[in-house]
């Protein structure tokens, strides 16, 4: 598809790449600017390009823009139709990436499976960033409309963007028109709205307030809604439209309604007695006369300051509670739940018993049964292009001891980095989950085009160009050179796929695909194409919904590289991981796992010095021996590869990571000289750590500081507080 835009210079634009769609619009990348996107409408209409003027004359304040974050994504530049009619068509506006529905924060039992240190400080947060988004709009004179969960992603740490702004009312002053929002959905419209069709009315700031507080409700209560509950009547349950309605607000103070909360729905005695009121006032003073309902910037200021009310749990670090409560209702909660903590323990966290009450049998995947009993251990996730180590944590046996010297030193490496970590993390300026492309934040931020004030260069010069940021690990810039590199030489196959290369580095893996197929079309036999796009496929298996097809387009992929060039050892590393990935899905995963070897193997044959392939090897072997009756020599064959990639690169934190927690395992089978192989487990965690550290790898240090805890005698839960609450007085 071709459209034309104005801004900065006037371009068409060759929209193929389509990263979302709707029943009004699709959503492409832009070619010449990894911040945006382009949103084209199936039927646009002049209604909808009045409405965008009116927008892009008068953008709301960005609340977060000092953070470089962008609240709110409005449009920044109208887009017409290629054929020079001046129709508009659709908008260019920014490219949120890596964020998440705002139900993926509140549903307990989606973040405990994706974000798990997202605690309830980061809720409040999260409840006071959204206040401020809302705050933005009104004094604008927007109005959302159609609030609901769906149009509100937050990231990592608490950030919070309101999308699909299009849909929003728009006043024109000028001429006084009012472009309406005309669709809802019934949990957050006001009792005044319901049953009504929204198309026929000016929505006004205090209908917005309603579905705001809905949405802070359930952020505070675990997702609850506020008129959810068992009905004590006799006739059939009322739907939430009837609920709104009637004004039954479950929680009500003021008169009796016909619903008990449910028994796993949080204590109304939870929230902070001025949030109470709050709610009280919309829900219930706010049904006949909605105008009292509260609005954005008292939300925020109650926010604000209920947060510094905020204690620590002396139990679980990780529960923090207001101090108008005299114990942590988390811990019951905890206790009411069977044991599924809402907010798990670090320590949880490491060993991954947090997720062990969630588990239920997957219909795809076979886990077979382990040789011994054990603490339950994930299926470890395979490495990427810059991989990110997991980790497997176990209980130590009563009684080990250790050397008093290493003791001491592991506990100064602990202290200093927990300080350091707990800070960062009560300040929520980095994410705190696996750096992983579906679950870190990088919200690519409004910036300026890069292609503004590009010199005319030739191709050579803007590949050049192109190579030297992308060394430089520029991606966004790399993205700028290698694109206006293909426009000076479209025939160039080398030129899309470092294209494609840089788009894949900034995680945007639908656009590095369609340029390594176009480079494919130029060039059937560029091996690294094939390579290349065998990893955006693997990467994309985590977007479909059928990821086993994504998996055969890699395998398919890879071994196209290696019909063409038999001598390409990354195309055999890349096949060996995508099979070790494969085993998840598959009841016999032993001959998998050997194929998987097979792969490192010959790829080690054809380059000793691939350290990839010798950690990647050492994975499998360490998974095998989870489960084999021959298990040290699956361990010791595992250590001697992860040894093999740390001669070759000394700095490999999740070879020292790995190879630590191999020892520890012979350590507790009693495996040859067990205190040796428990002192070298220590020695090998605590140099991951120091490693990572000075790396800035951050994720390796959290995972290597959670072992060192379980290993060194469970010596970490006091350490925790401690540290936490010396991070709070500094």
């Amino acid at each position: 598809m071709q459209v034309l835009r104005h801004l900065p210079n006037p371009e068409i634009l060759n929209l193929s790449v389509s990263v979302g769609h709707g029943g009004e619009a699709c959503i492409y990348a832009v070619p010449s600017d990894e911040n945006l996107v382009a949103k084209v409408y199936h039927k646009p209409t002049v209604s909808y390009a009045q409405k965008l003027r009116a927008m892009l004359a008068n953008p709301p304040v960005n609340p977060t823009d000092n953070l470089g974050h962008i609240s709110i994504a409005w449009p920044q530049e109208l887009l017409q139709a290629a054929d020079g009619s001046g129709k508009v068509v659709g908008f260019v506006m920014p490219r949120i990436r890596g964020m998440r529905p705002i139900m993926d924060f509140y549903n307990p039992g989606i973040r405990r499976q994706h974000c798990p240190l997202f605690n309830y400080q980061y809720l409040l947060r999260t409840a006071r960033n959204l206040a401020a988004a809302f705050v933005a709009l009104h004094a604008s004179r927007y109005c959302v409309g159609d609030v609901n969960e769906s149009n509100i992603l937050v990231s990592d740490t608490a950030l919070v963007t309101l999308v699909d702004t299009d849909s929003f009312q728009v006043t024109e002053p000028l001429q006084n028109v009012v472009y309406r929002c005309s669709v809802g959905k019934p949990e957050y419209t006001p009792p005044e709205l319901q049953n009504k069709t929204f198309a026929d009315y000016d929505r006004e700031i205090y209908h917005d307030l309603f579905g705001l507080a809905v949405l802070i409700f359930q952020l505070l209560m675990e997702g609850t809604h506020p008129f959810s509950g068992i009905f004590q009547g006799a006739i059939d349950p009322p739907t939430y439209q009837g609920r709104i309605l009637a004004g039954h607000f479950t929680y009500s103070q003021k008169k009796q309604v016909p619903y008990l909360p449910t028994p796993i729905s949080p204590s109304w005695d939870l929230l902070h007695p001025r949030l109470q009121d709050l709610f009280v006032c919309c829900f219930e003073d706010g049904h006949e006369r909605p105008w009292l309902r509260p609005n954005a910037q008292t939300w925020l200021s109650a926010l604000t300051a209920v947060e510094e009310s905020l204690m620590i749990c002396r139990v679980n670090p990780q529960h923090l509670y207001h101090n108008h409560l005299e114990k942590c209702p988390w811990c019951e909660r905890t206790k009411r739940l069977g044991g599924r903590d809402p907010f798990p323990s670090l320590v949880a966290i490491a060993s991954k018993q947090h997720l062990q009450p969630r588990q239920k049998p997957s219909k795809r995947r076979h886990i077979p049964t382990p040789r011994i009993t054990q603490p339950l251990r994930p299926n470890y996730q395979v490495y990427h292009w810059q991989p990110i180590a997991n980790q497997q944590i176990y209980h130590p046996p009563a009684g080990q001891k250790l050397n008093r010297k290493v003791y001491g030193v592991i506990l100064g490496v602990m202290g200093l980095g927990l300080l350091g970590y707990l800070d960062v993390m009560i300040k929520f300026t980095r994410p705190f989950v696996s750096q992983n492309p579906y679950t870190q934040q990088s919200l690519m931020s409004r910036t300026p085009s890069q292609t503004a004030n590009l010199p005319s260069l030739s191709f050579a010069d803007y590949y050049q160009r192109g190579d030297t940021a992308y060394h430089q690990q520029d991606y966004q810039q790399a993205v700028v050179n290698f694109t206006e590199a293909t426009k000076k030489n479209p025939q160039s196959a080398k030129g899309y796929i470092k294209l494609g290369n840089a788009q894949y580095n900034l995680n945007n893996y639908e656009a590095a695909l369609a340029n390594y197929n176009q480079a494919l079309k130029l060039n059937p036999q560029e091996v690294k194409a094939y390579i290349n796009r065998g990893n955006a496929y693997y990467m994309l298996a985590d977007y479909s919904s059928d990821p086993d097809r994504e998996y055969k387009q890699a395998i398919a992929d890879f071994n196209a590289a290696i019909n063409i060039d038999k001598t390409d050892a990354e195309a055999y590393i890349r096949r060996g991981i995508v099979r070790f990935e494969i085993t998840k899905y598959i009841n016999n995963s032993f001959p998998e796992y050997q194929r998987s070897i097979a792969d490192f193997t010959q790829a080690i044959k054809l380059n000793s010095a691939k350290v990839d392939a010798y950690f990647q090897r050492g994975l499998v072997r360490y998974q095998i021996a989870q489960y084999s009756t021959n298990y040290a020599a699956e361990y010791k064959q595992a250590i001697a590869d992860f040894t093999e990639a740390l001669q070759l690169n000394p700095r490999l934190a999740k070879g020292y990571l790995k190879r630590g927690m191999a020892y520890y395992e012979l350590a507790q089978y009693g495996e040859g000289i067990a205190d040796k192989n428990h002192v070298q487990a220590v020695a090998d965690l605590e140099t991951a750590a120091k490693v990572s550290f000075e790396q800035n790898d951050m994720d390796n240090y959290q995972q290597s500081l959670s072992s060192i805890c379980i290993v060194v005698a469970n010596k970490c839960d006091g350490l925790l507080s401690n540290a936490i609450l010396t991070g709070q007085s500094n």
